[in-house]
Order: C-alpha cells, then structure tokens, then sequence
C-alpha cells in the first residue's frame, strides 16, 4: 500500500468525545474532518461498530478515516452500545436498540456546525450490517452506503446458518463478542466510573451462542434485521463489495439483483477484508473508489460513477490447492447488471461417478455414501481471514469418504459466474440428515482445489421457489425426494486438460456440526443435475472498464510489537483412541500504542473434536485472553466456551471471568442445554 500524507484538505482529529442518544446513553465517537469545516461545513461518513475505536480498530482505522476526511468529508467512528468508551451493555447483535441508537447518532451528526446535513455509512462487517440495516429505515440525512462483506439475509447467509445447518464459526463468533463485549472502558477517557461500566458488562454479558442456538429456524429472530425480507426498505445508492474467499460472496450480487436503487457491485479475490487490504491480492485502490462514490452522492459531483458495468468481479484463474495465497490469478471482468446476459445455466445430468454431458439421458441408478466424520478437517473456515492460512486444502482425502461424480477432461476452457446449484433426488437412512456439495478443479496429475461449496439439511428442503424451508419435517428413511442445494457464488476458470468435480458427503465437520446419528444417502443418478452459471470464456463484447488504481491510505499510527505472535492451524489424529481434532490458535502478542502507552493483548484458541465415527462425540471449544496495561491499571477477561450434542441437545458450558492485575475479581459459570431442532 502506499501511504499519502499530502490530500487535498488539511485534516484535524477529535480523538474522543460523546454522542448522546435517546435514552441519555452515551456513545463515544472518534472524529476526523477538514479542518475548515466549522467555517465551511462537509457531508459526513458514519462506521458503527463495536470494535473498540481506541485501540483494536485504531490502526486499521488511522489508514481510512483521515484518508477520506483528507478528501472532504467528516468521518466519525462510533463505538456500538456498550463497547470501548461507550456507555451501557453490548446484549446481542443487531437488536432493535442498536438500530435507534444509529439513527440518533445521524440526527446528531446532520446538526452539528462541520456537517453540511448530508451523511453516509461505510464499514466491513458489522460495519456494513449496521449501515445496510439502518438505511432500510431511511434516516432523513442518509444518501449513501459503501458496504464490504455482508449479508441481508442473517439466517440463510451468515456466520450462524448455512443451508439450515448449524456452522461451527456460529460458536467462533459467539466467542469472539463473549470476549469483546466484556472488555473494560478505558480509564484515561472514562475516569473512575471505568470500573463501575466494567462491572455492568461483566454482569449482564451471556454467551451469545445460547440465544442463536434458541433459533435453529428462520424465525422473526433472524428475519429482524434482514434486508431481504423487503429489498424496497432501502432507497438509497449502495456501493458493495466482497471475495470469493470471505463467507459473504453472495449478497453482492442479491442486493444487485433486488434493490431498485443506483448500485455497484464489486468481488475481488479477497478473504474477510477490506478490498485496499485484500488479501489474496491482488488489492485494489479502494479507498479511491470511495471517495468518488462519495464525491458522487454526497456532493453531487458528476464524475461518471455510475459509468461501466453493475458488477466488476475477478475472475479466478486454476491454481494448485493450498491453505492461504498471496496472490490469485485472474483478471477483472464486468457484467452490465445482474442477473447478467452474459451468463447461462449449463445443466449437466448425474450418473455413475460421472458427471454427464447437457441433454444426455442417464438410466436412474442408485449411488450411496456413508461419509466418516474426518470429512471437513480440510474445508478451512467459513469465512477465511488468511490469517493463520485457513482456505481449504487438497480436496482428494475428503473425495474419499464423498460421493465423487468427474466431468471428462476438459477440452477447452470453462468459466463459472454466480451460484452453482445441485438438484438430488434422494433417500436417506435417518429422519435427520444433511448434505455437503463441492466443486473442485482437478488437475491431470490428481491434485483438487475446492472453487466453491453449499451446505443444505435436509429436513428443511425447500419447496417451490425456495432452497431452504422455514419450517422443517422429518425424513421417512428409504423415501424418495428432492432437494436443490444452493453453493456459494464464485467467479472461477477450469483449464483444458483439466476435470470440473462435484463431491457430495454426509457430513462437513468441523465446518458444520454434525445430524445427530451417520448417515447413508443415496442419490438417484436419473433424477439428479448439476447446473453451472457458464460464462463465455472470452473478451470480447466484456463491458470495458477502466483500471483500479493502487492502494492508498494515510499512514498508520504508530506501534510497537512485543511479545510472541503465534499462529497455528493443526490437525491432529491420534490412531491410539481415534480422537481426530482441529486446533487453531490466533496469538496477537502485545501490541504497544506509543500515542496513548497501553499495551493490549489478544489470544484466541479454538479447537474441534471427535472421536471416529461417534457422533456424540463431537466438541467445540472458543477461548479468548483479551489484556489491557498501562502503567499500574491492568485488566484481563478470560472467556471460554464449549458445545457438545446429545442425539436430542446441544450442550453449552461457559465460564467469563475478570481480573485486575492477578486478583480475579468477577467469575460466572454456565451450563445450559438446548434441543436440537431436526438438526
């Protein structure tokens, strides 16, 4: 990246002050602006997010904020409810309270003297729920989102659920924010009350898995909140963006496809984050395409913003399997909107470890897999951060315990666009099941890199129009039906020479958890497809479009690294007890910030288990040390969560426990159990 100092606007920064919301609550906010915009006031840039705008988020954010504030606008960074300074309790994710207090904040921005009464969201992540859920409620000062890795639909497409299946990154994220939220306020901007505010988290803070784990259904819980339920709640223009490595490649091309409103897509190759960060590369100057977006809808610049194609994504070229990439082949490719005319549903018939050509007819035959609960120890994690390298690694010791249907090899070169889907005709052995669907480019030497994935349980197979039911019912063990399983959007070319492969097992653990008891499914080749979204391998009649510039940003603050980062993705077998695990650990040392002396530190560690085929015995562990010192104040939260399963529970254990320097001075224990819901 390169960092730029000289901008067109002379910047000045707040580093702290408090944004009142309805209740009296206050919320506290990071500001950077032109520093004549009390004279000459400027449209203003809202991310709301509970990360911690002091500290975790500071550096990421000293490389934006002041960047775009450098352009023109005022950006303020507001701590959500009950994180960093801001006052009260972080309860659970994008509750109605959260929401209000958004819209309060963009009242209040719109009416201070620096802001001409015109605003804007942006943000990664929460960050873009946050301002995708609030525009649906149409503050009067909002006119525009830039939006990165997100979902609309929070329980079809998002870290909880994934084709109705419980994802094991639901008890990662819940560990994640059980740390979070019970992080003390900081001393140096709170005064005394820090421990006052400390307590009230650490007292009123539960597990966030439990209540996810309450609605195993697509229930009023999850439809709060998802845009999808109603496309025309948003009316302003959206500018959106993920990759093809992140666990929300797919709302992108929703939200373009559904919203009636001017919006841009853009998919780079990128895992879970920002595009001028983008890792795999390559990274794009992003912050650039921003600020014209902004210049556009918030200044009304006519810059040609809207010019070129609906969606610039890039398309990936073959590349040997591996856990992380520093770089993808492939080139940018635009689509005039979405769906694109461009790209056609290719449907390829199933047969005997075949997969078929378009229109050829196949005898019905029955094909079975019985898959061991090893399969899934290779699939990487939902949603890849690249660090540590978490992509999925060669597919052939999954294939082995899957169902494996191979195309022939290929003779030209094929390139996908879109969400490939699968359509079963099946039975199964057990009234609870499920199923895992890949597609892997294999090479001629043997080697499968996974493309792209799709989970779906079968108790909640939809029915006409819809790929997973609100409401589930049990399988009659030797049955016949049907079920189209949905997989993850992707942008992918498979080379001659090459064999396009679709994997189908029972099980996909330790990235979703596990039906109650094994398994057998049988698939019936005469009445089951493959349908790919072909897009013609060529240039010619693309949508021309100019080239992203390089990453920029300002330059970051200043710190210091100490102490021992660790990084660590193992598998482990042990061929004593047949105790299979997945260990992974996300050490960040201790970080120094020079310009406030407080050195934090984080450690993560998760770990997945089971034992041979024992379906009880399957476990998830999250724990988190978050530390935070300066001078003689120095606090510790230690957080721990465990799931485990019966044939008719899920079993949750969890201990908070809060320190200052050694002396434990807050501890809790839960243990909770939750049925299982045809899951």
């Amino acid at each position: 990246m390169r960092f730029v100092s000289n901008l067109p606007h002379k910047t000045e920064e707040v580093e702290h002050l408090w944004i009142p919301v309805s209740d009296g609550t206050r919320l506290a906010a990071r500001i950077w602006r032109p520093a004549t915009a009390e004279e000459d006031p400027v449209p203003a840039v809202l991310e709301y997010i509970p990360y911690r705008k002091r500290d975790l988020t500071a550096v990421r954010d000293s490389m934006h904020h002041p960047y775009i504030a450098g352009h023109g606008y005022a950006c303020v960074r507001v701590d959500v409810r009950g994180t960093g300074e801001s006052e009260g309790v972080l309860e659970d994710e994008y509750l109605e309270l959260e929401q209000t207090d958004a819209e309060d904040v963009l009242e209040w921005i719109a009416a201070q003297p620096w802001c001409d009464g015109s605003t804007g969201m942006m943000g990664i992540s929460w960050g873009a729920f946050s301002a995708l859920q609030v525009a649906a409620r149409r503050p009067p000062s909002l006119r525009a989102l830039v939006i990165a890795s997100f979902t609309d639909d929070r329980y079809a497409d998002d870290m909880h659920y994934m084709g109705g299946c419980l994802l094991s990154d639901n008890l990662a994220e819940a560990g994640t924010m059980f740390a979070h939220a019970t992080c003390p306020p900081d001393p140096a901007l709170v005064g005394e009350r820090w421990r006052e505010m400390w307590r009230e988290r650490l007292e009123n803070t539960r597990p966030w898995a439990l209540e996810w784990l309450r609605h195993q259904r697509r229930d009023d819980y999850w439809r709060h909140a998802s845009v999808s339920e109603n496309y025309e709640d948003v009316q302003c223009p959206v500018l959106a963006s993920s990759g093809w490595a992140d666990g929300y490649s797919n709302a992108v091309t929703r939200l373009l496809g559904n919203l009636d409103v001017p919006r841009k897509g853009l998919i780079g190759p990128w895992s879970h984050k920002f595009p001028h960060l983008g890792e795999p590369g390559p990274a794009i100057g992003y912050l650039q395409e921003v600020v014209r977006w902004w210049d556009h809808w918030l200044k009304g610049v006519d810059n040609g913003v809207m010019d070129g194609p609906m969606l610039r994504t890039w398309m990936q070229e073959s590349v040997p399997p591996s856990t992380s990439y520093e770089e993808r082949p492939g080139r940018w490719v635009g689509e005039p909107g979405w769906p694109s005319p461009e790209i056609s549903p290719v449907v390829y018939p199933l047969r005997r470890h075949r997969v078929g050509e378009p229109g050829e007819r196949v005898e019905d035959e029955e094909l079975t897999v019985r898959s061991p609960l090893s399969v899934g120890q290779f699939a990487g994690k939902w949603a890849s951060y690249n660090a540590p390298p978490d992509l999925p690694y060669d597919q052939r010791e999954e294939d082995g315990g899957s169902l494996v249907f191979d195309t022939d090899a290929l003779t030209e070169r094929v390139e996908i666009l879109g969400s490939p889907t699968v359509e079963i005709e099946f039975s199964v052995s057990e009234p609870v099941a499920m199923v895992a669907a890949r597609i892997s480019d294999v090479a001629p030497e043997g080697p499968a890199t996974r493309v792209t994935y799709g989970l779906l349980n079968l108790t909640r197979r939809g029915g006409e129009g819809e790929v997973v039911a609100s409401e589930p019912e049990p399988l009659e063990p030797g049955r016949r039906y049907r079920a189209v399983i949905e997989l993850n959007g992707v942008g992918a070319a498979f080379p001659p020479g090459h064999r396009i492969r679709l994997s189908l097992s029972t099980s996909y653990w330790p990235l979703a958890w596990p039906p109650p008891r094994p398994v057998t499914l049988s698939v019936y080749a005469g009445g089951s497809t493959l349908t790919l979204p072909v897009r013609p391998p060529t240039d010619e009649g693309e949508m021309r479009t100019r080239a992203f510039e390089d990453p920029e940003g300002t330059p970051p603050l200043e710190t210091t690294q100490t102490g021992t980062v660790d990084s660590r993705w193992e598998v482990h077998r042990d061929l004593v007890n047949y105790e299979s695990a997945l260990e992974i650990v996300k050490d960040a040392g201790t970080l120094h910030f020079e310009d406030i002396d407080l050195d934090v530190s984080r450690r993560a560690y998760e770990r997945y288990s089971s034992v041979a085929d024992d379906f009880g015995s399957v476990r998830g562990e999250s724990a988190w040390t978050m530390t935070f010192r300066r001078d003689r104040w120095r606090v510790r939260t230690e957080t721990r969560t465990v799931l485990r399963s019966t044939e008719t529970e899920f079993l949750l254990d969890a201990t908070l426990d809060g320190y200052e320097g050694e002396e434990r001075v807050f501890s809790r224990t839960w243990n909770e159990r939750v049925p299982r819901d045809h899951l």
